[in-house]
């Protein structure tokens, strides 16, 4: 799909950025994180887990491997070979099992095996960049402290036009501020979960469902914007 640029004031694009958010509010009144867990700690690997894969995947993965360690301690505790082992279809597995393990022995050394709740301290994990804080800071605390910004969530803002990225650049960062500065900071992780299953769903990689999507009128790459 083209990208399509508008020309809009900074405040037209936060109205309609607005709208969008009710609209997804509509479609999407309960939507929550689809990583399956029971803790923090579970969140957290789930995320880290989620890298470069699907939430499908790591769904199917991660039962037997909360089973087998239920705990910080028991992750920290654990033996290498057979982490990356229950990890492995997951991809990129050696390197995940060994930032959950790295992980989670920080978490048992600074915080008494208990996922923090503050950016910096979660940001200081290995494995655990700003969007899986934003995660378990949003899901499973409850604090809209950023915009989760995954494959997903950055695809239907260029598409949207809430964001501008450079083709030789893809800083979540950026399309993260741009988000935040248009949006409630309360609806912040509705906004991106809420977003995500959008994009699984109806506005795909692949091929857009813009027939089926309620915010083609506020959307310029549906063809039928009107700003």
């Amino acid at each position: 799909m083209a990208k399509v640029k508008v020309r809009e004031s900074a405040d037209a694009r936060k109205e309609r950025a607005k709208r969008i958010l009710r609209g997804l509010k509509r479609q999407y009144p309960e939507v929550d994180c689809a990583l399956r867990h029971a803790s923090a700690c579970e969140l957290m690997i789930a995320t880290i887990l989620s890298a470069q894969s699907t939430d499908e995947t790591i769904n199917k993965v991660t039962p037997k491997l909360f089973d087998r360690y239920r705990t910080a301690v028991d992750f920290a505790e654990a033996d290498l070979a057979e982490l990356e082992d229950l990890v492995h279809a997951t991809g990129f597995f050696r390197q995940k099992a060994k930032n959950i393990k790295n992980a989670c022995a920080l978490l048992v050394e600074k915080y008494d095996g208990e996922v923090p709740d503050e950016l910096d301290a979660l940001i200081e994990l290995p494995g655990v960049a700003r969007k899986t804080a934003n995660v378990i800071l949003g899901t499973w605390f409850n604090r809209n402290e950023g915009v989760v910004v995954d494959t997903h969530v950055g695809r239907l803002a260029e598409r949207m036009a809430l964001t501008w990225r450079s083709k030789d650049s893809k800083d979540a960062v950026k399309i993260e501020r741009d988000l935040m500065e248009l949006l409630p900071r309360k609806d912040w992780t509705h906004f991106s979960h809420a977003m995500i299953w959008h994009g699984r769903g109806v506005c795909t990689a692949r091929k857009p469902a813009c027939d089926r999507c309620e915010f083609g009128k506020h959307c310029p790459s549906a063809g039928t914007f009107d700003a």
